[in-house]
């Protein structure tokens, strides 16, 4: 497979190495600093906690050239305009993994429907300098999928080829007949913890505040009660109907837990901000809920992202 990973982010890079190891034809794409030290240095893995770092000879480009097989997407929210643009003319699939809200009209409006695949990274890792260091797998990794589907939800012949080059390369990854469903519950749950956790100065400081968990799960409640079709994976639904103060205390474990400490959300970085600002606006949108007339801000009322501190935040490197 001629395969193009277009953002070189943890997930991205990551991803891309994978592929590479498993034979297919990868160009890694990154931008600004990160494609300097991707061509200085070359792409360097380490597992967190074990000092050895590994190099991974990935090709890295700047701008996608010709055509492929496929072409992954796995930028930030707020960047996927600019990414559009640079590929209306390349030939090739796109399977989109990303955090996204706005449904696949406005991908395909762009690029053509016909080429839109819908997904997410079930990677996951932290930038240390140059390198990537992932997360060692576990019981519980092993069992999470990355979920794969078309936007209208069927099964074809590429979706298939697709899922099947993810396996053969060591990547969980699954069919997901429900994967437009799939990414607005994500974002109704990861909208209202993100920000909330910013707000809070972390997720361990979140925790030590009842009142502030309890406010982001009224969101993450109202979110979900304005989507158009029941949460996917059906656990989010748990949200709805288990009783206020068990989930308080579900959450509050969860934020002081190492997995929540070493995740991204303790990443404060303007491009985080904005991506988060960006899907709160999508969900906020007709077609990130039940029509124009969706109950409640996703995001507790906060105004709208400067577009233009959006577009700088994005436009130095892929992450």
């Amino acid at each position: 497979m001629k395969l193009l990973v277009y953002g070189a982010g943890v997930c991205g890079t990551l991803i891309a190495a994978r592929m590479h190891e498993a034979g297919h034809d990868v160009s890694l794409l990154a931008r600004g600093e990160r494609l300097t030290a991707l061509r200085q240095r070359g792409v360097l893995l380490a597992e967190e906690g074990d000092p050895a770092v590994r190099r991974i000879p990935v090709p890295v480009v700047e701008e996608p050239d010709g055509a492929y097989d496929l072409i992954a997407v796995i930028v930030r929210t707020h960047q996927v305009d600019e990414v559009l643009e640079s590929l209306a003319g390349v030939r090739g699939d796109v399977l989109f993994m990303l955090n996204w809200a706005a449904g696949p009209a406005p991908l395909g409006a762009v690029i053509g429907h016909e080429r839109v695949l819908l997904g997410f990274p079930a990677t996951g890792g932290t930038m240390d300098g140059d390198v990537v260091r992932y997360r060692k797998a576990n019981a519980v990794t092993r069992r999470v999928a990355m979920p794969v589907g078309e936007p209208d939800g069927r099964g074809t012949p590429r979706l298939e080829r697709i899922v099947d080059a993810f396996r053969a390369a060591g990547i969980n990854a699954k069919a997901e007949p429900r994967m437009d469903a799939w990414l607005r519950t994500h974002a109704a749950f990861e909208v209202p913890l993100g920000q909330a956790v910013h707000t809070a100065g972390g997720p361990a400081a979140l925790a030590e505040s009842p009142d502030a968990v309890r406010a982001m799960l009224h969101l993450m409640r109202r979110n979900l009660a304005a989507l158009r079709t029941p949460p996917v994976p059906r656990a989010f639904a748990a949200l709805r109907v288990l009783p206020t103060v068990l989930l308080v205390a579900v959450l509050r474990r969860f934020l002081k837990s190492p997995t929540a400490v070493h995740s991204g959300l303790s990443n404060r970085s303007p491009a985080t901000t904005a991506e988060l600002d960006r899907l709160s606006e999508q969900l906020r949108s007709p077609a990130g809920a039940d029509g124009p007339g969706a109950p409640g801000p996703a995001s507790g009322g906060a105004p709208p992202g400067d577009q233009g501190a959006e577009r700088r935040a994005g436009r130095q490197q892929f992450l």
